[in-house]
């Protein structure tokens, strides 16, 4: 006879968990990955698991999660509101907690429980402040995992005060806090303490946090110093709360607590349900067109678009004693970039690393790196240097550079020494956008962003991570999708909506990917330079920065402008391109 077993599925934005109750209560199965936007995938991958563990049973399901609506739609499962059934876990099976705090990637909630009272449910809006995602951010801009940001924490001895606002202002925060040489410890403690502030704040609203507390979600579960952070806000202690010893199955349990009633299913039933439900049945009438149709027409655009290179020379040997180079360094908020010249102009050696949150120890590595590929027994000569970016003040003065160069000044002598007649420049880096329009030769106006950063690189790397894949392959995949999603010109924070909408309706990976690269280009275009007209552009573009490395984004400027865009081999290099072009000019005078 076959066991009947009551299983809750939750899939939330970057994760699926399922937990599998039997009559008793008592957990018999749980499974919480990631799902790297391919929920197809990861449900096989799940319920396979879940048979090689029970073998073929009978099911009663209830689903839950912001991805999870559309699936039980068409899976025609029961469908639970996420807190509804977190709330029904604690009722049922934790009844001395007063207060639930719950944290997941993209929202938080709380939840306050008495006696003879309906649950108070509250919710966070629309800012991403007070959640994982925006501990993830923090960890990607210091260069560790979320796990040694925790373990960081730990380590640290002073808390300074930050934003725990839109990704855009925290950043600027933490990257002030690096420019001080503050530690990476007190910053991970910084950012924790902020979170537990934003969470308290903005979600108690004058209700008092009263013990028990319960804490659940991914966070809390592995990231422990976040919690003991919460603990110190509220000062409260550990005997305070509850931690259960799977937090983040908290709403698949309470799926599974009220899928009681549901209808039985077999196992191997759901899974060919899988298998013929999630084939690509997607309406594609309200997407848009394919960057290119197909790998023949990249290969071919390839070609066409290497002609605007940079010219090269050789490193320096033996046989150019006495021969001058100059210097360029581009430091930015978060990689540093050189480039050295010979006195031809031709680049000899470039440098690309990240920061790491320390410019100066990056630069000195990136010089010592130089040193060691220069194939001279004598040290070469550098005539001149230059330096440009946010940590231009910086190393200038520590190394005794020769010049400084405003940014916008540098990418435009960059451009324009690879395009003398352009128009138009347009600069898009992790966090920032220059804009650059030129007439006659000379530069006519400059627009840069202020505190919106959904025009810019980090927007599309920010969400490659969080799908769980590195930019250049998100990027790459972009390139090839045939029906990219549609998801408009909107903040960060709302975008992630429009996502799990498109995840919702069964939308490839590829089909987001090359979304974000239209939706960086129409943010950038009509959002942040506000454009009326895409003519005002003029017909000679250049773009640059290391967010053209992704040849989906500047296809998608092309789709949606109509002009032909030139852009260089070396996009991400050419502010300290233009630095060391301005080294050479002035030090060839001198």
């Amino acid at each position: 006879m076959q066991t009947t077993y009551n299983l809750g599925i939750d899939i939330g934005s970057t994760t699926m968990k399922v937990a599998l109750l039997d009559d008793q209560n008592m957990l018999c199965f749980y499974d919480y990955r990631r799902h790297n936007a391919d929920i197809r995938s990861a449900a096989r991958l799940i319920m396979q698991s879940l048979y090689e563990r029970v073998g073929n049973c009978k099911l009663r399901i209830a689903m839950t999660g912001s991805v999870g609506m559309g699936f039980a739609e068409r899976l025609g499962l029961r469908f639970v509101q996420e807190v509804v059934a977190s709330a029904e876990t604690i009722v049922r099976l934790y009844r001395d907690v007063h207060t639930f705090i719950d944290m997941g990637g993209e929202d938080s909630k709380m939840i306050f429980f008495e006696k003879g009272k309906v649950p108070d449910i509250r919710m966070n809006g629309s800012c991403a402040g007070g959640t994982g995602a925006f501990i993830d951010q923090t960890a990607t801009l210091l260069g560790v995992d979320t796990a040694e940001l925790s373990r960081l924490a730990a380590e640290a001895t002073t808390v300074y005060p930050m934003a725990s606002r839109c990704g855009v202002f925290s950043k600027t925060d933490i990257q002030n806090l690096i420019a001080r040489n503050v530690s990476k410890a007190d910053i991970a403690a910084s950012v924790f303490h902020a979170v537990a502030t934003q969470v308290i704040g903005s979600l108690a609203r004058g209700m008092d946090i009263a013990p028990k507390l319960f804490f659940c979600g991914g966070p809390f579960a592995f990231l422990p110093e976040l919690r003991k952070h919460f603990l110190k806000t509220l000062s409260l202690t550990d005997k305070d709360c509850i931690v259960p010893e799977n937090p983040q199955i908290i709403p698949a349990t309470g799926c599974a607590l009220l899928a009681t009633k549901e209808k039985e299913i077999e196992l191997t039933t759901l899974i060919d349900n899988l298998n013929k439900e999630l084939k690509d049945d997607t309406d594609y009438g309200l997407r848009l067109p394919p960057l290119f149709r197909n790998e023949e027409e990249y290969e071919q655009w390839q070609g066409q678009s290497a002609k605007h290179k940079v010219p090269k020379g050789q490193l320096p040997s033996n046989e150019d004693t006495g021969a001058k180079y100059f210097l360029g360094v581009d430091s930015g908020s978060t990689t540093t970039k050189i480039v050295l010249l010979n006195q031809k102009g031709e680049l000899v050696y470039s440098d690309y690393q990240r920061n790491r949150g320390d410019s100066f120890r990056t630069f000195s590595e990136a010089l010592a790196r130089m040193q060691d590929e220069v194939r001279c027994d004598a040290p070469i000569e550098i005539a001149a240097s230059c330096a440009t970016g946010y940590g231009e003040s910086l190393l200038k003065t520590a190394f005794s550079l020769d010049y400084g160069i405003v940014e916008t000044m540098a990418h435009f002598t960059g451009a324009k020494a690879v395009m003398p007649d352009l128009t138009f420049v347009l600069d898009i880096g992790g966090q920032d956008m220059k804009a650059i329009w030129v007439e006659n030769g000379s530069i006519k106006r400059i627009e840069i962003n202020e505190a919106c950063s959904s025009g810019c690189g980090s927007f599309i790397e920010t969400f490659a991570n969080q799908l769980g894949y590195k930019v250049e392959d998100f990027a790459k995949m972009a390139c090839t999708a045939q029906h990219p999603c549609d998801l408009g010109t909107r903040c960060t924070v709302f975008m992630n909506s429009k996502v799990k909408q498109a995840m919702r309706e069964g939308a490839k990976v590829e089909d987001i990917a090359a979304g974000f690269s239209y939706s960086v280009v129409k943010n950038c275009l009509y959002k942040v330079l506000k454009l009326r007209d895409v003519s005002e552009l003029g017909g000679k573009i250049v773009v640059q920065g290391g967010t053209f490395r992704n040849h989906s984004v500047v296809r998608a400027l092309e789709k949606l402008t109509g002009s032909k865009v030139a852009f260089t081999d070396i996009p991400e290099l050419m502010g300290a391109y233009g630095a060391a072009l301005y080294a050479l000019e002035k030090g060839g005078q001198q």
